[in-house]
């Protein structure tokens, strides 16, 4: 599912200049992605505790097929929004729902494993998206095309692989209009102090992961003059391969230490993307990607365990279902800001002050975790 996250990745300069649209627009499009994640935490976040996590992801993988032949068809940026916001509403529900069964299907309920096999998976997804959408936009027949058609084909096979799986939920109800959409996404007030240090950092994480899925290609044509799409692709995607190195490197580390530890590598990160773009270097650019990757992934890993630990089982979903609407708003929220700032100012200062918010939440998040977040766990 999280190969559609950042599918897109390397086309969005390319539909930029085919379709003529703004960079406000573009980061809008990015947006309207996360719109669709909090939509389905919002009003389905709680749908497979109620009719299982099988018939949850099975519609989950329906959404994401009908977002991608909107893209297959596209003729105008309409049509991405539309797009965008399906896949994002099939990532969302497919997120919670998934991260909740890995949880339970994992031998002995070890939510430490579950949480370091849940975030490799979602890191594989994004690391494969725009690796291969880059070279075959680049290299390929149907630029525009081309990838939708793969994506597709691997939606379809995901789907008869579900016929395989075996539900987790006990006495799940077996029509969808029984179950509750209301929205009922919250924390338990004993857990919210616990609870705020691991949502600041994955809002922070993903805002990161955010600036370099939306606008790093552009800023490598703009600013560092490399018009080869493959290239964004490829730093996109070494900034996923670094992430799981982090989770893969740091699988023993205490959920605490691990969260602890990327936040201050993040904070890192943050002042070399500056220098980066400061100073026009691709190698500081790649250094930044890799600490970023790194220290974003490990910091998902570690927030989530530690969502893990303290979510009571009857609102497991519910509680990811929060703490993923955390991570959501942080991979969109700045990401428009940016956009909205460059009307006003060049792209390179809107950036600038983005690096500066984000460190600063960096560092709250790491004092309010050094407070609040238990030692053990």
């Amino acid at each position: 599912m999280f190969v559609g996250s950042t599918l897109l990745t390397p086309l969005y300069e390319v539909y930029r200049r085919s379709f003529g649209f703004s960079e406000l627009t573009l980061t809008l499009i990015y947006a309207v992605y996360a719109l669709g994640n909090l939509g389905a935490l919002l009003f389905l976040g709680r749908l497979s505790d109620q009719i299982g996590r099988r018939w949850t992801s099975f519609r989950a993988i329906a959404l994401a097929g009908a977002g991608t032949l909107v893209f297959l068809f596209a003729t105008g940026s309409a049509a991405l929004f539309v797009g965008r916001f399906l896949s994002g509403l099939a990532i969302g529900l497919a997120s919670g729902t998934a991260t909740a069964w890995i949880a339970e299907t994992v031998p002995g309920q070890d939510r430490a494993r579950a949480s370091v096999i849940a975030t490799a998976a979602n890191y594989t997804g994004l690391f494969f998206g725009p690796l291969f959408a880059g070279f075959l936009v680049q290299y390929a027949p149907a630029p525009l095309r081309l990838s939708f058609g793969v994506y597709l084909a691997l939606l379809i096979l995901t789907g008869f692989l579900l016929l395989l799986t075996q539900e987790t939920v006990r006495a799940p109800v077996h029509r969808l209009r029984e179950a509750s959409l209301r929205p009922r996404i919250g924390v338990p007030a004993g857990l919210r102090a616990q609870f705020l240090p691991p949502a600041v950092a994955v809002f922070a994480s993903f805002a990161v992961v955010g600036f370099y899925a939306a606008l790093v290609p552009g800023l490598l044509r703009r600013d560092l003059h490399q018009p080869n799409v493959a290239v964004g692709g490829l730093l996109v995607t070494l900034m996923f391969l670094a992430g799981l190195v982090g989770i893969a490197s740091t699988r023993r580390l205490s959920s605490r230490t691990a969260m602890l530890g990327s936040l201050a590598v993040l904070f890192v990160s943050l002042a070399l993307l500056v220098m980066a773009e400061t100073t026009r270097s691709l190698p500081m650019l790649l250094a930044a990607t890799m600490l970023g990757g790194f220290s974003a992934a490990v910091g998902y890993r570690g927030s989530l365990q530690v969502v893990n630990q303290i979510a009571p089982a009857e609102q497991r979903a519910e509680v990811i279902s929060s703490y993923l609407v955390a991570g959501f708003l942080g991979n969109s929220l700045p990401i428009v800001g940016i956009g909205v700032v460059s009307r006003f100012t060049t792209m390179g200062a809107a950036n600038l002050y983005f690096d500066a918010v984000i460190a600063l939440l960096t560092l709250g998040a790491l004092l309010a975790g050094v407070k609040w977040v238990p030692k053990s766990a």
